[in-house]
């Protein structure tokens, strides 16, 4: 499992100090951008240096508690499904041992001239598969 850790900052949250519900998946998306990078595909290098991007095409999460402006919280992805042309990340969202929320993306694999779906590159299913049986 990845973890990464952030403090929830003002503008993280609405007018009450509570984390903004749209604010869960810009953290969960800085955290499986630092995911990326230990897997050595930074987006800087997806977009200069390979012919395929990972958008999203699902994307869910449940709120299980409030968080609140100065909480620092634990994100923990595992990988979920691998399939041919894509792949999922499962999140745990954690203030302390609190369980204060969970998401899931989805991503597919495109051709960055033909935005058409094609198979996992092979060097990114084998990053996904050995990250995936570690414990």
């Amino acid at each position: 499992m990845f973890t990464y850790t952030t403090k929830i900052r003002l503008h993280d949250t609405d007018a009450a100090g509570i984390i903004f519900f749209a604010n869960q998946f810009k953290i969960i998306h800085d955290a499986y951008e630092d995911l990326l990078e230990k897997f050595g595909w930074s987006f800087q290098t997806m977009l200069k240096g390979t012919d395929y991007f990972l958008p999203i095409v699902h994307a869910e999460s449940d709120y299980k508690t409030p968080v609140l402006v100065g909480d620092k919280i634990v994100i923990t992805i595992k990988v979920g499904h691998i399939g041919s042309t894509s792949f999922s990340f499962e999140y745990t969202l954690k203030r302390g041992k609190t369980l204060v929320g969970t998401a899931k993306t989805v991503h597919v694999t495109i051709n960055q001239k033909t935005r058409q779906k094609i198979p996992l590159p092979k060097a990114l299913r084998k990053a996904l598969e050995n990250y995936q049986h570690q414990k």
